[in-house]
């Protein structure tokens, strides 16, 4: 579900918007780690959480 993810994208997880933005740090497989605002490192099943790409403000 996270196939797309690289290092340095930016993520939420819907299932915990309380974490607050994210940056992906890698994924290996379905396994994605990334560093939280609010929350900092965790690592997240692909298979159970769609993360949600962020896109920064052009501007």
């Amino acid at each position: 579900m996270n196939e797309f993810l690289e290092p340095g994208m930016l993520v939420k997880n819907p299932q915990a918007p309380d974490w607050g933005l994210g940056q992906v740090q890698s994924r290996v497989g379905d396994k994605v780690t990334v560093n939280f605002e609010h929350a900092g490192k965790q690592v997240i099943d692909g298979t159970r959480v769609q993360l949600a790409l962020v896109i920064p403000d052009q501007g």
